[in-house]
C-alpha cells in the first residue's frame, strides 16, 4: 500500500500514452501502464517508469475491445494498490475508408476500443472514486472529436462519442470531487500518423516532407505536429490541484486546427 496516488493510463506502450505514464510519474504518481500484448518490452517499460521517476509502477495486460477486461483491469489496479485515483482513457486505433466500404469489424473494432473502453473504465473507477472522495478522469479525444474528416467514420464518431461520454460524465460527478475532461490532440507524430505519413506518400507521388506538410497537417494552421510530451503535460495538468474547477470541458491541443 503507497499514499502515492495511481494513474492508470490505458495503451500507454508507445505514443501518446507512453508519454503521459512518465508525465504523470515524473508528477509522484503511481502507474498502472497498459496494452493487450503482455511482452517482455511492456513489462520492461513498467520497469523503466518505476527506475527513473522513483514510483512504483506495474504492467497490466487487457484488451481494451472486451468489456470485462476494461473494468477488470481497474479492479486489479485496486487491488494492488488500494487506490484509483486517475483514469486516463487513451487506447485508440484508425482505420480510413469510405463509408460505403467501411469493414464492419473494424468499425466495431474502432468503437469498441476508443469509445466503449472508456465507458467501461469509467464506470468501473467511479465507485472507487467516491469512496477516496475525488477522482480524475481524462479522456484522450482527438480534433476530431470536435471536427470531421472524411474517410474516418468510426474515428471521427468514437471522438465525438467521447466527448458527450465526458460531458455527462462531468455532471453526474460534480458534486463528488471528481473530474472528467477531454484532451483534443491535432496531428500527433505517433506510430498511427506515421502510418498514415506512408499512405498519403504512396497515394499521392510525394515525398515524405511534402506529405506532412501539404496533406497531413493541411488542417494544422502551425504547420507543425503536435508533441506526445505537450499532451501528456496537459494531462498532468487536469490531474493537478489548479484545475480542481475544469470539469467536464475540451482542451484542444491542436496548431489551431479547431480555431478555423
Amino acid at each position: 500500500m503507497s499514499d502515492r496516488k495511481t494513474a492508470i493510463v490505458t495503451g500507454s506502450t508507445s505514443g501518446i500514452g507512453l508519454a503521459t505514464a512518465h508525465a504523470l510519474a515524473a508528477a509522484g504518481n503511481n502507474i498502472v501502464v497498459n496494452s493487450f500484448s503482455d511482452k517482455a518490452e511492456d513489462r520492461a517499460i513498467a520497469e523503466k517508469i518505476a527506475g527513473k521517476h522513483g514510483v512504483e509502477a506495474v504492467y497490466m495486460q487487457a484488451d481494451m475491445s472486451k468489456p470485462d477486461e476494461c473494468r477488470a483491469l481497474v479492479e486489479r489496479t485496486n487491488e494492488r494498490f488500494g487506490t484509483v485515483d486517475i483514469v486516463v482513457n487513451n487506447a485508440g486505433i484508425q482505420h480510413v475508408s469510405p463509408v460505403e466500404t467501411f469493414p464492419t469489424e473494424k468499425w466495431d473494432a474502432i468503437i469498441a476500443i476508443n469509445l466503449s473502453s472508456a465507458f467501461h473504465t469509467t464506470a468501473a473507477a467511479i465507485p472507487h472514486m467516491k469512496r477516496q472522495g475525488s477522482g480524475r478522469i481524462v479522456n484522450i479525444a482527438s480534433a476530431h472529436g470536435l471536427r470531421a474528416s472524411p474517410f474516418k467514420s468510426a474515428y471521427v464518431a468514437a471522438k465525438h462519442g467521447i466527448v458527450g461520454l465526458t460531458k455527462t460524465v462531468a455532471l453526474e460527478m460534480a458534486e463528488s470531487r471528481i473530474t472528467c475532461n477531454a484532451v483534443c490532440p491535432g496531428f500527433v507524430l505517433t506510430p498511427l500518423v506515421e502510418v498514415q505519413i506512408a499512405d498519403q506518400m504512396k497515394a499521392n507521388n510525394m515525398d515524405r516532407e511534402t506529405a506532412i506538410r501539404e496533406v497531413i497537417l493541411k488542417k494544422q494552421p502551425t504547420r507543425e505536429f503536435v508533441t506526445v510530451e505537450q499532451i501528456a503535460e496537459t494531462v498532468v495538468f487536469l490531474c493537478s490541484p489548479a484545475a480542481e474547477q475544469i470539469t467536464g470541458t475540451t482542451i484542444s491541443v491542436d496548431g489551431g486546427w479547431t480555431a478555423q
